[in-house]
């Protein structure tokens, strides 16, 4: 008896070992395949407008402070308080910019590392609520392969870095139903989210709350996870108040009423939609795997009573109805509802593992692979017949490894061959690999004229310092950026009154505006992109 209890005991054992080593065998390859993909070609693309800019700007500012300033606890945009969000991406940003210089690379490598680092942290979500590891790898896997989770991924943004603190606070969540250590990493996380977007954290956490009073209620009156809480909570209270004894009624309105709670009832800045904006997103940019949500759903609201139901069912319900309630709306909002896409998603595409070799698959997935092939081969034969040059080149190739990857996963699956996801989630992996390599991932530069020349230009036309006017009235962030002066859109009349009452004016004019103000003794120092940058001939 004791010899059996023996043999059984190591065994036990050595199945542990052989789990973790699995484990840890995926949690590195995934790491790779996500680091591969969030960092190749970073640096290839100019900043783009808003969030890049002006994250890199107070970063910027940050690293150049004076000793003894304090940036590090008051950062400064343009010289003046920056009240938007806490400091901590500004300042980890700032600290590649000291290893690295100020760069694009630099400026992303930050939150591309920590979105990154969210790929395996999901990949231990999906093994803390599923029985089957597969579900867990195919969660992950999708995850890596959606392109808004990618491209803003790689961004020099906030929303990465929030999602991977989130995924890190769900797990540690869900480790503390059966260690209440874990209650700890549950109250650092949350404060790590306050400390990247400030109040966001609230609604995170708000999130967590919910699924805990469903799923384990207990937690919700565990003295661990209120003290882990606690100790989590208190660097965020201490930004805060270091914030309101430095500035007072200023930050009380502007840093959490006018750039965060009032986002929730009035539109800031003209950013709106209608309560179905976010669907639209998802609708717009997940595919393929689109395709399995419907499905996947339905799974998820049969199997409501099991713990990984509850925790996407929660996840994706609380927060998606938030924010569409909102009246801000902005396409990055949506990121943290994409680990629960993927969670479900993932859940049920681990059913095929337990069906026979050759099945049937619903007629929709094989409907919906044919006519995502067609209209990528359609793009590629588009762009094959485009003027030769690198940019269609690099279309043509990506439309053309997306057909194929479509086209193949249409066949396999029409035949019942479950290998038809192993090709679509490599050839989805080489896509967006294309994608990131070419110059349109950060599609939006090409809405506004190029910004580095007009940089360039103003940098060598003007002294340290000095403060720019121009006609064009969209502020761009990363126009700043580049050029190390502050450029502030002005009026007609502003421009005229700023020209005849300073001795020494800087105007970056377009056409239209240098013919309409008819300036006097005007002298253009240089022009770039359609833009004039004139001063006064003092002669």
């Amino acid at each position: 008896m004791q010899e059996g209890s023996f043999t059984w005991g190591r065994l036990e054992k050595q199945y542990r070992s052989l789990n973790k080593w699995i484990d840890w065998t995926w949690i590195i390859v995934l790491l790779v395949a996500a680091v591969l993909l969030f960092t190749i070609n970073l640096g290839g693309l100019p900043l783009r407008d808003w969030d890049e800019g002006t994250v890199a700007q107070v970063a910027k500012e940050i690293l150049h402070a004076p000793a003894g300033s304090m940036s590090w606890l008051y950062p400064t945009l343009g010289g003046e308080p920056y009240h938007n969000k806490p400091p901590l991406m500004h300042l980890l940003i700032a600290g590649a910019y000291s290893l690295g210089g100020v760069n694009e690379w630099t400026a992303r490598l930050p939150g591309s590392i920590l979105t990154a680092l969210s790929v395996p942290l999901l990949y231990c979500v999906g093994r803390e609520i599923f029985r089957q590891r597969s579900c867990a790898v195919y969660s992950a896997l999708v995850y890596l392969t959606m392109l808004p989770v990618v491209r803003h991924g790689r961004l020099a943004m906030l929303d990465g870095a929030v999602v991977c603190f989130f995924i890190l606070m769900m797990l540690c969540v869900l480790r503390s139903r059966r260690d209440l250590r874990y209650c700890l990493g549950v109250g650092i996380a949350f404060g790590l989210i306050c400390l990247t977007k400030g109040m966001l954290g609230l609604l995170l956490a708000a999130v967590v709350v919910a699924f805990l009073f469903w799923d384990t209620p207990r937690l919700l009156t565990s003295g661990y996870m209120w003290v882990g809480m606690l100790i989590g909570s208190l660097p965020v209270a201490f930004w805060y108040l270091a914030q309101w004894w430095e500035y007072g009624r200023t930050f009380t309105n502007v840093g959490m009423f006018s750039q965060s709670l009032n986002r929730i009832w009035s539109s800031v800045e003209g950013h709106s939609g209608p309560p179905w904006y976010y669907l639209l997103e998802i609708l717009k940019y997940t595919w393929p795997w689109l395709i399995f949500l419907p499905s996947s759903l339905h799974l998820a609201r049969e199997n409501r009573n099991l713990s990984w139901a509850k925790l996407v069912l929660v996840w994706m319900g609380v927060y998606l109805v938030t924010i569409s309630l909102m009246e801000t709306k902005l396409p990055w909002y949506v990121f943290p509802i994409y680990p629960s896409l993927a969670l479900v998603i993932g859940a049920k595409l681990g059913e095929i593992e337990d069906l026979p070799v050759l099945s049937s698959y619903p007629r929709f997935w094989v409907v919906s692979l044919t006519l995502l092939a067609l209209v990528a081969t359609a793009g590629s034969i588009y762009f094959s017949f485009v003027p030769t040059a690198k940019s269609e080149l690099q279309l043509q190739l990506i439309f053309a490894a997306a057909a194929m990857t479509m086209a193949l996963a249409a066949i396999l699956a029409e035949r019942g061959d479950r290998q038809f996801l192993k090709v679509l989630f490599w050839g989805s992996y080489v896509s967006l690999f294309l994608f990131m390599k070419s110059n349109y991932w950060v599609w939006e530069l090409a809405e506004r004229y190029p910004v580095q020349p007009v940089a360039n230009m103003i940098r060598e036309g003007t002294p340290s310092g000095a403060k720019i006017y121009t006609s064009n009235p969209e502020h761009r962030p990363s126009l700043n950026f580049y050029s190390d002066r502050n450029i502030v859109p002005a009026s007609f009349k502003e421009l005229q009154d700023y020209w005849h009452n300073q001795k020494q004016p800087y105007l970056l004019l377009d056409k239209s505006a240098v013919y309409a103000l008819q300036l006097d003794s005007l002298k253009v120092i240089d022009q770039a992109e359609g833009w004039k940058l004139v001063t006064k001939d003092i002669k």
